[in-house]
């Protein structure tokens, strides 16, 4: 059993990694593997939440150049101190309206309908969005941000009101930031990698707040199944980053449309049919 259960937290921290950073929603998927593998109680929602720290953390280790050098310049660089500004004004919409909603967006939307049409819409929306982004740049080029450290708060305000569409399960944070993104002016690679960047206050916080709020949970017998489950998201995620950034310097985000749009309809059936544990989420 104790095997098992390591196969199973290694399982979903490979899903948690390879997800959290694509546009395709992690919540989704963790919810259609948890319940295929019996792993969608109580402990496994705790779980989920360690997990995402695993994940983050890959992001912190990418970036960990630009990271240091804007805690070192944090009270003597401009650069530095409009870069760590930015953050805080992006995170705080999704902050705040997070901590309001949370237990009423949960009730209302965690379930398998409004989930699958979150998927769906989302993939038309990223549809829409690179439409016009080619647009922008057949017309306009030269307007668009190219760099993270152009931004200015106002930018950072609207990606983090983006950012709170997000909070309908099923959205994706990092869908929600770059293409939010995109619409606002900013260039693909400039849009993931604030989307990186914003999501470590993000997921950190969010993390921190949920696992104070079950840590009733919480035992010291489940750390060897967190710890799998968070090297496991660590380095799926570290692959994924990597892979993203490469990406976004030569393709769009329109396969992931497709993939949002079919693993929508995959959320209806899995619902019709009951393979899928929904009522759990």
């Amino acid at each position: 059993m104790e095997l098992l259960l390591l196969w199973k937290a290694l399982l979903l921290g490979i899903v948690e990694g390879l997800t959290e950073f694509l546009p395709v929603s992690s919540t989704g998927h963790l919810i259609v593997a948890g319940s295929l593998i019996g792993f969608n109680d109580e402990k496994g929602k705790v779980f989920e939440i360690v997990i995402q720290a695993g994940a983050i953390l890959a992001v912190c280790w990418e970036f960990r150049a630009r990271l240091i050098a804007t805690f070192r310049g944090i009270t003597s660089d401009p650069v530095a101190q409009r870069f760590a500004l930015n953050l805080v004004v992006a995170f705080l919409p999704a902050a705040v309206i997070g901590v309001a909603f949370n237990h009423a967006i949960k009730s209302v939307l965690f379930k398998p309908v409004p989930v699958a049409l979150a998927f769906i819409i989302g993939g038309v929306i990223i549809f829409f969005a690179e439409r016009w982004y080619r647009k922008r740049i057949a017309g306009s080029p030269a307007r668009l941000i190219e760099s993270v450290d152009q931004l200015t708060w106002k930018d950072a305000l609207k990606i983090g009101f983006a950012q709170c569409a997000a909070l309908i399960p099923g959205t994706s944070r990092s869908g929600a930031t770059i293409i939010g993104g995109l619409f606002f002016g900013l260039s693909r690679q400039c849009a993931t990698e604030f989307s990186f960047f914003l999501a470590i206050p993000t997921i950190f916080g969010a993390t921190v707040y949920s696992l104070w709020k079950e840590r009733a949970l919480l035992s010291a017998a489940d750390w060897p199944d967190f710890s799998v489950g968070s090297i496991a998201a660590f380095i799926s995620a570290f692959v994924v980053v990597r892979w993203l950034i490469r990406y976004v310097s030569s393709h769009d985000f329109t396969p992931f449309a497709w993939y949002r749009i079919a693993f929508g309809l995959v959320i209806l059936a899995t619902a019709y049919t009951g393979v899928v544990n929904w009522a759990g989420a």
